[in-house]
């Protein structure tokens, strides 16, 4: 998920936010990641998880509106969130079991 959607959920009243289209996956061979490839996820979940715990109860209450879902909260996009890493993880997973990695 974008910052841009939680930094306006946060900082405006009711932000309309950008649904984000997905693009069709990779044409080229998937190959194992280097290693630094592969840690650098790990950066950018940190500072999410940062910035999660940093947030009030309140700040979970703020409205957003999707343009396709409606009024949401920023408890809904952690809840996207969340689901979206766990969808992510499974791919992985899934492609190492088939891959042999």
């Amino acid at each position: 998920m974008p910052t841009s959607e939680l930094k306006l959920a946060l900082t405006e009243n009711k932000p309309t936010i950008k649904p984000y289209n997905e693009p069709p996956g990779p044409s080229w061979p998937i190959q194992r990641p280097d290693r630094s490839f592969a840690d650098a996820p790990g950066f950018v979940h940190t500072r999410w998880d940062r910035l999660w715990r940093s947030l009030k109860p309140e700040h979970f209450a703020r409205v957003l509106i999707h343009p396709e879902h409606g009024e949401r909260t920023v408890d809904w996009l952690l809840f996207i969130y969340e689901w979206h890493g766990k969808h992510h993880t499974a791919h992985v997973t899934e492609l190492r079991k088939k891959k042999g990695w």
